[in-house]
């Protein structure tokens, strides 16, 4: 894989929330690919939204010095901060991609980015939106059957 791929909050929840089932070892198993390809990229928003939702939101929630922890860990993965050229950017996206402000706003950084696809469970999979596709990577997932 050469394209960035810009990760979503929920992906990384997923990712350290290990009662999310089989979204976790899915979130896990990209987020390791996308650190083995240098492909990963997210903005300071994600990170923000991850640090209030892991350690409030979550059945579990974590312990505030872990989630500082990762964030630490995926800093080098963000994009400049956002701009005001990216806040103008997502009210066009909002409007003609009839999505809300906050997600208009990933999207709007990873288009900055260079990002040639988005991995979120929030937004339409398979929908291109300012030259982003949008992947759901938890929609094809087989659903575990249960036991006997």
């Amino acid at each position: 894989m050469n394209d960035k791929t810009f990760v979503d909050t929920n992906v990384l929840i997923y990712a350290h929330d290990v009662d999310a089932g089989h979204k976790h070892q899915i979130a896990l198993e990209l987020l390791r690919t996308l650190w083995a390809d240098r492909t990963g990229v997210l903005s300071t928003q994600v990170l923000q939204e991850f640090y209030v939702n892991a350690t409030r939101k979550i059945r579990k929630p974590l312990s505030k010095p872990g989630v500082r922890s990762v964030v630490d860990t995926y800093a080098p993965w963000c994009v400049d901060g956002i701009t005001t050229s990216d806040i103008a950017a997502a009210f066009q996206i909002e409007d003609q991609a009839r999505i809300g402000f906050w997600d208009a706003l990933i999207v709007a950084v990873a288009a900055r980015s260079g990002a040639s696809r988005v991995v979120s469970e929030d937004l339409n999979a398979g929908q291109s939106i300012a030259g982003v596709k949008i992947h759901n990577p938890f929609r094809e997932a087989p659903q575990r059957k249960p036991r006997r």
